[in-house]
């Protein structure tokens, strides 16, 4: 090497230092740093994009109610997954609920084909990249109200806690302790007996429910009876008269002067309205629970009873709502019980590992969207289908609509054979170990799979591709999976429909006159029209004066655009 040559290469080297002290002086100083691991997904959809087509075979549509829309579940990596719903779902969540690998150092989950183990030394680089990977999609799918809910325990808590603070630095993290396994599971040192469910909320933003606590034995009367600092004097603005007329409250009094002491806990006017206070079998002057100032919000809760024991009448509280709190503590909680035994009941002799109770996923999704009769739910590691299941069961509960999408690979059968088979079951009906016939909760499923196109380096090319292979995807956006009219063949037009709406498809617009007069016939219900074009525009003046409510999208290119940003193609 010439003396010239050693002199560049001096140079270039000393330019890459000075790069890589600007990187490190720059660099953020609070957060999470680590090696990016290549994932199995990123070889797949190397030169490919992703797209859905139908299970088929004999996994078929599963349908107890025609007037209802599909629940759905897609099989494959659900980074292929999350890109398609990325274009099918944007901004249109409610909740987004995931109980990702542990990274327990068990051999419970791979990565590149690959079990994980304890002595990994990339084992958490490899953890946090699968998770910011599908973090980063999901968070595209939440609306503004929008909620993700990670299920997670020792292992990883940390670091998927810091993790989310970067990633979702607009919402606020609470991290809710639930007691799973009363038994505990051995530990060097200590039995773990919990796991974690942190929530990310928008920040200012009251979204969580209250929890129903009405059949909780704490739960007493209005009338504070208990021991300790529970008197009148101890909270002044709790004693005040409730007024009850024929059985009825009819209003409260104001906060009684301190020289005021009635002669009972039952005072009859001359017009009939019973003045109620909190006083005790043994005359002491006691407190309501709730303070005058508060105790209004709560009417529509309070009845009014006879106390037989004292002749005279009380009032209790006939329903009872609370805050969630941060440590949740039932036996319908336990993983044994209400996971693995319960799975086994609706699928005899399945081995899945550890799979969540039944209960702990349903409050999950109850404190978020128990009032949410409409709302959509996805769960992107859907693992032996709690999730769905849980959904089923809360619609059952409430008469709701709610609806899922479920994500999961096929990695020894689970989808098929855990995943699918048990919401069909859940579905349509089962009989458990006893021999007992269990009802079906009622639905509609439909299964997908993630397929794939290449990448063609003719642009109009790809976009004729994509726009083949659009069917399911454009289905899965309008959840209209009913097929009403097949002209494929004649004019490549295809039209599908739920009992809301229409989706209509053109796939070559020589065909286009033909497509009009077709869909002019759909005038009982809007209609979602997409046209194949090669340009990014198609507006509706195209359609002349056609007298039915429609939408209308150019396909392929929105679908596209969301791809390039995701694969950088």
């Amino acid at each position: 090497m010439s003396s010239i040559d050693k002199n560049n290469d001096l140079i270039f080297r000393v330019s890459e230092l000075e790069a890589e002290i600007k990187r490190l002086k720059s660099r953020k100083k609070f957060g999470l740093v680590w090696e990016n691991k290549p994932e199995k997904f990123e070889k797949e959809s190397q030169n490919a994009l992703p797209v859905l087509k139908e299970k088929g075979g004999k996994f078929k549509d599963i349908i107890t109610d025609k007037n209802s829309d599909f629940n759905v579940l897609i099989e494959g990596d659900n980074y292929h997954a999350l890109s398609v719903l990325n274009y099918a779902h944007k901004k249109s969540i409610d909740l987004i609920y995931i109980d990702p690998p542990y990274n327990t150092g068990a051999k419970n989950w791979k990565y590149n084909n690959h079990f994980v183990d304890k002595d990994d030394s990339y084992r958490h680089s490899k953890w946090l990249t699968l998770m910011k990977n599908r973090l980063s999609l999901s968070k595209n799918l939440l609306k503004d109200d929008g909620i993700l809910v990670c299920a997670i325990d020792e292992n990883e808590q940390a670091h998927l806690s810091v993790l989310l603070e970067e990633m979702f630095s607009e919402y606020d993290q609470y991290t809710i302790t639930i007691i799973h396994n009363p038994g505990g599971t051995q530990g060097n040192n200590f039995h773990y007996t919990h796991e974690y469910a942190i929530f990310l909320i928008p920040k200012n933003k009251t979204l969580i429910g209250l929890q129903d606590r009405t059949a909780d034995p704490d739960i007493r009367p209005l009338r504070d009876v208990s021991t300790g600092n529970h008197l009148r004097e101890d909270a002044k603005n709790c004693f005040y008269p409730v007024f009850v007329k024929d059985g009825n409250i009819v209003g409260f009094g104001d906060v009684c002067d301190d020289s005021f002491h009635p002669e009972s806990a039952n005072v009859t006017r001359n017009d009939g309205v019973v003045e109620i206070y909190p006083i005790d079998p043994s005359g002491n002057e006691r407190k309501w629970v709730f303070a005058r100032q508060s105790v209004e919000s709560i009417k529509g809760e309070l009845a009014v009873v006879e106390n037989k024991k004292r002749s005279i009448l009380d009032i209790v509280r006939t329903k009872t709502m609370f805050n969630y709190k941060t440590v949740w503590t039932d036996s319908k909680y336990n993983a044994n019980i209400f996971g693995t035994k319960l799975l086994r009941e609706v699928i005899p002799n399945c081995d899945f590992d550890f799979p969540k109770s039944l209960y702990t996923v349903y409050d999950c999704l109850f404190s978020v969207v128990g009032g949410k009769p409409d709302a959509k739910i996805i769960d992107f590691f859907a693992g032996s289908g709690t999730t769905g299941h849980a959904v089923l069961e809360m619609n059952k509960v409430d008469n709701g609509n709610r609806k899922f999408i479920l994500c999961t690979n096929n990695e020894n059968g689970i989808c098929e054979d855990v995943t699918y088979e048990r919401i069909k079951r859940v579905i349509k009906g089962y009989t458990n170990s006893k021999g007992e016939k269990i009802e079906g909760l009622g639905s509609n499923l439909k299964y997908l799979k993630t397929d794939f196109i290449g990448i063609d380096k003719v642009n109009d090319n790809l976009k004729k591709k994509m726009v083949d292979r659009s069917t399911e995807i454009l289905c899965l956006k309008e959840n209209t999976f009913n097929l009403v009219a097949d002209k494929y063949s004649k004019i490549r037009t295809k039209i599908f429909e739920n009992s809301g709406k229409y989706t209509a498809i053109l796939f070559d617009l020589f065909y286009f006159d033909d497509f009009v007069e077709e869909i002019s016939k759909l005038k009982d219900k809007p209609v979602s029209v997409y046209v194949f074009s090669y340009t990014k525009d198609f507006s509706r003046e195209e359609f002349g004066d056609l007298s039915i409510d429609f939408t209308i999208e150019a396909i392929p290119e929105k679908i596209l655009e969301t791809y390039k940003k995701i694969f950088n193609f």
